[in-house]
């Protein structure tokens, strides 16, 4: 089996001349890739890094991103992802949680490095910068000019490859761990359930940090010769320009970036014959803004992915068919090399009808979380991952995820599950974005809370919502009370983070 870096050798040795990486100007062919990483990984091993070493990698999308990511895993390191919007605060906590021995950045976020160190980073740590860092060395900048040899480090397909932190949405985040077995399966497993080809070109404007658009697209992309064409942020005329122009065939998208590009003036007169296949995924997305998307862009195969970084990530699909027959559920079928199940407390499996846990086994499944065992030993018993997705099984097998196990509410002594009124409160024409949280009630003791963004110009009081969403929903889940905020707060895959939801209600 092969490892991570290994499959961008191969790649380069079968294609060499095709295009393999694209960044507003610059252009790579496979070989003129294969040997950047060589350089770079060069570098690394020159200055001191061990394999098995933990190195931070923190940048926006660019392209020197994939290039230090691919050398640090062809140097030995194993790689820690770290979202570029980080402060200082909290690159400090992943670099002392993961033990990092390196941190490599880019010259976008020197303002959160530089708070960081002066708060005190850890003895040793080495500081590179994928650019002009002032005070800190150029690692590209270092490796020009070398010689493109390959670097031998002995890697095995068991050795660890990379620590990807969880969202922190219920608490400080954990990293899931992966060697390069896991990986190469989960690449075979997407590969195989979305139906990647042999040339085709990806678009990646969700960051590479997260393990959606890295492990998902960048190295399924990757081992399969794939041409990359990478932009460093998401604007949605940008966006439709370049699956124009570049012949775009698939793209991964959160929901949100979804619905600004349906808004976009003339998006219906875009030549986007190309694109083959959009996947959304990371959060919810509505089932009435699936159904315009599916209007919107009628040559498009949507699929829908629904899963967690704990499974690499992995977890359910909804294939296009599916979207369109039941755009309100979340799939219908595990990804590959998974197994999935919804559950009682007890570990019976659900009946139809029912509301339980997902579950997930399979080879892709993290092998712990980094240096904390007692919250392995909760989140993965006999085998299986407990997702704390609290699922609802339909007669036909679908499956849609209802709500978060710690975010359920309960209000008058019933479950109600914020998904659910969420989608009956997002239907209504004047919200663009909405999240339903509780809020402690004497009597109740929970009440429910939409917290919504509206359309420009648009008004809505909570009478007219409570009518609204009692056509749709039981009385018992219509909301208590309505708050509307200029932006609903969400994480950078998307997520709603619900405990300042909370904080804001």
């Amino acid at each position: 089996m092969p490892t991570v870096p290994g499959t961008l050798r191969s790649t380069a040795a079968r294609v060499p001349d095709r295009e393999a990486l694209v960044f507003g100007g610059l252009r790579y062919t496979y070989a003129e890739l294969d040997a950047a990483v060589d350089r770079v990984a060069a570098v690394l091993v020159g200055d001191g890094l061990r394999k098995g070493d933990r190195l931070a990698l923190m940048s926006p999308n660019t392209d020197r991103f994939v290039i230090a990511f691919y050398a640090a895993q062809r140097a030995g390191a194993v790689v820690v992802p770290v979202n570029p919007a980080s402060t200082g605060p909290e690159l400090d906590y992943l670099i002392r949680d993961s033990g990092a021995a390196v941190l490599v950045f880019a010259p976008e976020v020197a303002g959160a490095v530089r708070d960081a160190v002066a708060a005190g980073m850890p003895a040793g740590l080495r500081v590179d910068c994928t650019g002009d860092g002032g005070e800190y060395p150029d690692l590209f900048a270092a490796a020009e000019g070398r010689a493109a040899e390959p670097v031998e480090v002995g890697l095995a397909e068991d050795d660890d490859t990379e620590i990807l932190y969880t969202s922190g949405t219920t608490g400080k985040p954990k990293g899931a761990l992966f060697d390069h077995h896991r990986m190469m399966w989960e690449t075979a497993a997407f590969i195989g359930g979305v139906g990647l080809r042999d040339g085709d070109r990806l678009l990646h404007v969700a960051p590479l940090y997260h393990s959606a658009e890295l492990n998902l697209m960048l190295l399924p992309g990757v081992f399969v010769g794939a041409t990359h064409i990478v932009h460093s942020g998401f604007d949605p005329v940008a966006v439709l320009d370049t699956i124009e122009r570049e012949r775009i065939t698939m793209m991964f998208g959160v929901p949100t970036m979804y619905q600004f590009l349906m808004r976009v003036p003339g998006v219906q007169d875009r030549d986007l014959a190309s694109w083959r296949t959009g996947m959304f995924g990371a959060a919810p997305m509505p089932a009435s803004a699936v159904q315009q998307l599916v209007a919107t862009f009628p040559g498009v195969e949507f699929m829908q992915l629904c899963g967690q970084t704990e499974a690499g990530p992995g977890g359910i699909l909804a294939r296009h068919d599916q979207v369109v027959a039941r755009p309100e559920t979340s799939g219908k079928e595990a990804l590959i090399n998974l197994e999935c199940r919804v559950v009682r407390p007890d570990g019976t499996d659900v009946a139809v009808g029912e509301v339980g846990e997902m579950i997930l086994r399979g080879v892709t499944v993290m092998k712990e979380y980094w240096n904390k065992p007692e919250q392995t030993a909760e989140t993965i018993r006999d085998g299986w991952l407990h997702t704390g997705d609290l699922t609802l099984v339909d007669t036909d097998g679908c499956m849609t995820v209802v709500d978060r196990l710690k975010d359920m509410i309960i209000t008058g002594g019933r479950n109600v599950y914020s998904v659910e009124v969420e989608n009956a409160v997002a239907a209504h024409p004047s919200v663009v974005d909405c999240a339903v949280v509780a809020r402690p009630h004497e009597e109740y003791g929970e009440s429910i809370v939409a917290v919504v963004t509206l359309a420009e110009g648009a008004a809505l009081d909570l009478g007219a919502l409570r009518e609204f969403c009692g056509q749709r929903i039981a009385h018992y889940k219509v909301p208590h009370d309505l708050v509307v905020l200029d932006a609903i707060p969400r994480n950078a895959s998307g997520k709603i983070l619900k405990r300042e939801v909370r904080g804001m209600v």
